[in-house]
């Protein structure tokens, strides 16, 4: 990245030499996110002042050696842009970190134990950072795609059926086509908050505070439902009501820790659903809102003006097809005859866990992203 700026630099000072020395004295007494604000940052890190706004041998010279600027965009005038080109999961992913947080993608995307939250934990043992909310949906491609697969021939059937009842061909009371309604006005309120609160999921509830909070705080909530739940309703009696809350449950897996099969999970149990039925419509409402959103990161990933790392990024989504099939096929086995304490168990001590390693500052709470 440095590189990419220092280029950016040396065209704009061989183009305008006349403008830029004349203009650089004005420069030098902005003081928001100018050249004022730049000065001051070299000026303390480096303990020397360079000649002027665009001292291209000078900036070289220290960018060798030194360390980081703080995060800010210190280069307004070059249009480096905080929110594309210096984002840093898409630009230097790694490919041991790709591997590591594909295997933990396509463990933990099932799971009632929130993958964002794991993400986001593990991905500081990288160099310190969060990968980011656009990795985790492009990743999500991933491992979306093995629900797809597993569930060929019912996502099939509810397409057929949901298409011959739009035409009068079937009973538009018919059960799957009534389950392709609920998935998709489920999905609406998820992508309407996703769409309206982008910047805040995308920074502020990612932070590792809230995240430990909601692995134990909503841990203990499906604990709750998980013992008193009923456990005798089938999916096929899934009311036009029901689905529509599930939808809104869903919407609170936004918020890194909270899990999207959990909510879902939880919500179905919470209304008499046998822990199956609940979680196979979990796996079935999150492709619409994940494949979504997986498709509008991949494209605003796209249009980075520093092209971000496929390989890796490719690597982790292949990776996390294979796991999360596998993982697929063993929880639906697993809570057929089993309950859900252990991953409650798990979620508390992760959740008090990341709470010990953000006081002793092992982890920071928002990271530079």
């Amino acid at each position: 990245m440095t590189s990419v700026c220092l280029r950016q630099l040396q065209a704009l000072s061989a183009k305008c030499p006349n403008k830029v020395s004349a203009g650089r004295d004005a420069s030098l007494t902005e003081s928001d996110e100018g050249a004022g604000t730049w000065r001051t940052d070299v000026r303390a890190l480096h303990g020397t002042e360079p000649a002027g706004w665009f001292d291209v041998a000078w900036i070289t010279g220290w960018a060798a050696n030194a360390p980081r600027l703080p995060w800010r965009n210190h280069l307004p005038l070059t249009g480096a842009l905080t929110s594309g080109a210096m984002r840093r999961g898409a630009v230097s992913m790694g490919w041991l970190e790709a591997l590591v947080l594909g295997i933990v993608q396509g463990l933990t995307e099932f799971l009632p134990i929130s993958s964002s939250a794991h993400q986001s934990i593990i991905g500081q043992f990288f160099g310190g950072q969060d990968p980011g909310s656009a990795f985790t949906a492009i990743t999500q491609l991933g491992t979306e795609s093995a629900v797809i697969i597993f569930f060929r021939k019912d996502i099939w059937l509810i397409i057929k059926s949901w298409t011959l009842a739009l035409i009068g061909k079937l009973p538009r009371n018919d059960p799957e086509a009534r389950l392709g309604w609920l998935v998709i006005i489920g999905s609406i309120p998820i992508v309407v908050l996703g769409l309206t609160f982008q910047d805040a999921i995308d920074h502020g509830l990612r932070n590792l505070w809230t995240t430990a909070a909601m692995l134990a705080g909503f841990g203990i909530i499906i604990g709750v439902i998980d013992r008193v739940a009923l456990n005798a309703r089938p999916l096929e009696s899934l009311t036009w009501r029901h689905g529509i809350f599930l939808g809104l449950v869903q919407s609170l897996a936004l918020i890194p820790g909270v899990s999207r099969s959990g909510a879902t999970i939880a919500g179905g149990l919470a209304l008499g659903y046998k822990r199956v039925a609940a979680a196979k419509y979990s796996f079935l409402l999150a492709i619409p809102a994940v494949v979504g959103s997986g498709l509008f990161k991949l494209a605003d990933a796209s249009s980075d003006p520093v092209p971000p790392a496929w390989g890796p990024i490719v690597l982790a989504t292949v990776i996390s097809f294979a796991i999360g099939y596998a993982v697929i096929a063993w929880l639906l086995r697993y809570v057929s005859t089993h309950t859900f304490m252990p991953f409650v168990i798990y979620r508390c001590a992760l959740g008090a866990l990341v709470a010990i390693l953000l006081i002793t500052g092992v982890l920071s709470p928002l990271p530079p992203s």
